[in-house]
């Protein structure tokens, strides 16, 4: 769907955090009017040609003053510090938004690969049973389930974990020379943030309505080898692994990204840790040496 700023309804974004941000950035450098709910002022949104808008989804009053949007990403968060529960935030706080919401276009929902239990490594896709055993996935399920009883025309995103400039898994620990807790040969599943944003584009210009896609670079990677690698491009000790005293029932599994391939035409730009730590560790060196910090 082709938009601009002569169309009056806004893309709106709710959650414009570590993703939603470099959305709303995207969305605004093609022309599109962003729109995006914040629990502050939003100032620092303001500043970037965001319109911000007041409100809490835990707080349904304030949340009558969202606009009609020609499309929604919903991608909210949970802040630890806010003092609410995961599932206050995540189940009660959407029923509230989708309550309040009015959009006739596509309406984008940021998930979780966390809704997978498989624990032997096996590949996983959007049609493997979704069965978690951990509690923040059960209650991500939950508002997935929540969301269709509302929207069942929504594309459902299950992200696997972020990361990207400033967000460098375990970064602390490894500069500290901290030995890393856990299974060093079970798998994580990445997903660089440019590659996020670009698989939240193609979604809203390809994805079919009702459908669930997963976002992944598409090559799993040991921990031991991310790690490693990521304490070389961060000049950290060599990155140090310490095997749980407790056994511990985890999440083990691949995430495949074959569909989103296929359907939404994503094609990551770091389709590797290989290729986005480097890049990642090289924006965050800069930064840090900045005088602007």
């Amino acid at each position: 769907m082709s938009r601009n700023r002569s169309d009056l309804r806004p893309t709106l974004i709710l959650g414009c955090g570590y993703l939603g941000r470099r959305v709303a950035q995207a969305w605004l450098d093609s022309g599109h009017r962003v729109a995006a709910l914040s629990r502050n002022r939003g100032s620092h949104l303001a500043q970037s040609g965001i319109e911000p808008i007041r409100g809490d989804v835990l707080d349904p009053e304030s949340l009558k003053g969202l606009p009609d949007a020609a499309a929604v990403l919903y991608a909210i968060g949970f802040d630890r510090t806010a003092g609410k529960s995961m599932r206050e935030v995540y189940v009660e706080g959407l029923r509230n938004a989708l309550r309040a919401i009015r959009c006739t276009g596509p309406f984008l929902f940021v998930s979780s690969t966390s809704v997978y239990g498989q624990t032997d490594g096996e590949w996983v896709n959007e049609d493997s049973p979704t069965e978690p055993i951990e509690e923040s996935g059960k209650i991500v399920l939950e508002a997935e389930r929540t969301l269709r009883e509302f929207r069942p025309d929504a594309i459902v995103l299950r992200f696997t974990g972020i990361y990207g400039p400033d967000r460098i898994l375990r970064r602390q620990a490894l500069l500290n020379g901290e030995p890393l807790v856990g299974d060093a040969e079970k798998w994580l599943n990445l997903i660089h943030v440019d590659d996020g944003v670009q698989a939240v584009l193609a979604a809203e210009r390809n994805g079919k309505p009702g459908e669930t896609y997963l976002v992944a670079d598409g090559e799993p990677v040991r921990r031991r080898d991310f790690y490693t690698l990521a304490a070389e491009v961060l000049g950290a000790p060599p990155a140090r692994f310490q095997f749980p005293t407790q056994p511990i029932r985890e999440a083990n599994r691949r995430i495949a990204n074959d569909k989103a391939r296929r359907e939404l035409g994503f094609v990551p730009l770091y389709p590797s840790y290989r290729k986005g730590l480097p890049a990642s560790a090289a924006i965050l060196s800069v930064a840090t040496r900045s005088p602007c910090g």
